[in-house]
């Protein structure tokens, strides 16, 4: 089968089409045949050798859409489309491929109103981004805040805290192109920073009360300035470092409103947890609550452009390749 394999975690020239054997499954492995697989910045952060020191050589893709063809029983038979994510691609090979065996708790069954590209991009972002609200007490009527509307888990949260009866669901964007893209596809709480302040912007929409909950995958400069945007007793939950794993906080932004900065990692989500949000999203997909966002797809074998495409050009939604 073919395989887009980082032979070495030096930058983009390492990733290198390879033939490899089709996978064999064992006992609580399904064998799914790839349709469409997710491209994340994690994936970027491991092939340039900013990751943990993962054995090399690796097949990248932390998620992935396809279908059934052996070992589902009967809650996955033989031809269910599925979609899926792990510790696949990053502490294992992954899903830039055409076959790969899943651990049959990963799997999810892809609503049928879902294409399996779209779904390629749902299992990251959507996960993160309902564990996330959940851990960081979620209710109805709470304000929330997730830069980077376009962003995976800037929009997905986005979405996610607009149907489950969020009063506010912010975001935000430095591109004043994206902003007013953002407000065409019905994104109406997005703050341009190109225009003004982030904290501006949210006391604007929020008439001076703020975010309860803060949902940043970006950090940098930009978590210091979410900082400022807390109301009494909010949380900000950092998750991802796109923008830079370093910043520099003020920390009177959390004394004064009494307010609390944790963090979470997917990766350490016991397997409860994880289920309890496939359940949430399902529900909200099925019912167009939510719809994800595909800005392009690549074929397989130009998966380094995909991730070039993802990094430099930030587009609005989720690149997918198509197997």
């Amino acid at each position: 089968m073919r395989a887009m394999r980082a032979e070495q975690f030096s930058g983009y020239e390492a990733l290198k089409l390879v033939e490899l054997p089709k996978p064999t499954v064992t006992d609580g492995k399904v064998l799914v045949r790839i349709t469409a697989a997710g491209v994340t910045p994690l994936d970027h952060t491991i092939l340039f050798g900013n990751f943990h020191i993962p054995e090399k050589p690796l097949v990248l893709g932390n998620e992935g859409a396809g279908v059934v063809e052996e070992g589902g029983g009967a809650d996955f038979p033989v031809g269910a489309r599925v979609m899926f994510w792990g510790t696949y691609g990053a502490f294992e090979d992954g899903t830039y491929r055409e076959w790969i065996a899943v651990r049959k708790e990963d799997l999810c069954r892809i609503p049928d109103n879902i294409d399996d590209v779209s779904a390629a991009g749902i299992p990251v972002a959507y996960l993160t981004a309902q564990v996330a609200l959940t851990l960081a007490g979620f209710r109805p009527g709470k304000t929330v805040l997730a830069p980077a509307i376009g962003g995976s888990v800037g929009n997905a949260v986005t979405q996610l805290a607009r149907a489950l009866g969020a009063k506010h669901a912010i975001s935000s964007t430095t591109s004043h192109a994206k902003a007013e893209y953002a407000k065409a596809l019905g994104f109406n709480e997005v703050i341009d920073t190109s225009l003004e302040k982030l904290e501006d912007g949210v006391r604007r929409v929020t008439d001076g009360y703020g975010a309860d909950i803060i949902i940043d995958g970006i950090g940098g400069e930009v978590l210091s300035e979410a900082l400022k945007t807390l109301a009494l007793g909010g949380s900000l939950t950092t998750l991802g470092y796109s923008a830079s794993r370093k910043t520099t906080i003020d920390v009177t932004d959390l004394i004064v409103p009494q307010a609390s900065i944790r963090s979470l990692n997917m990766f350490r989500q016991p397997q409860a947890t994880v289920t309890d949000a496939w359940n949430a999203i399902v529900s909200l997909l099925q019912s167009g609550a939510i719809k994800p966002i595909v800005a392009k797809t690549f074929p397989l074998i130009e998966a380094a452009n995909a991730l070039r495409y993802l990094v430099e050009d930030r587009p609005f939604g989720r690149v997918v390749l198509t197997v």
